[in-house]
């Protein structure tokens, strides 16, 4: 199990251990995080499971692909630091990975 940290857009936060191999998104929605919609399961072709990836975990993470940049052309508010949550597998090297939720999903 991998620690996780949710950090809603109220400042709440959620530290939640996630299995290894699900997404950090599927540990958001098992654990009923709110903020995190993840309208189309995980299969990239939304982007209601947008997070902003705090600035020290981003360069650990493996690097966006072209599909998910266009997704999250479309998401709410997108930033430098901007991943789609389905698109972060969770290992035992993101333990402490912290996330913070936008004000709103697309």
């Amino acid at each position: 199990m991998t620690k996780i940290v949710y950090i809603e857009h109220n400042g709440k936060s959620h530290s939640i251990d996630v299995q290894n191999g699900l997404t950090v998104m599927e540990g958001a929605v098992q654990n009923n995080v709110p903020g995190i919609d993840a309208d189309c399961g995980g299969s990239m072709a939304c982007a209601t499971c947008h997070v902003y990836v705090k600035e020290e975990w981003f360069n650990k993470l493996p690097k966006k692909e072209d599909g998910e940049e266009d997704m999250l052309d479309m998401a709410f508010e997108p930033k430098k630091f901007s991943r789609l949550s389905c698109q972060l597998t969770v290992t035992d090297e993101l333990d402490g990975l912290t996330v913070q939720l936008p004000s709103e999903q697309a």
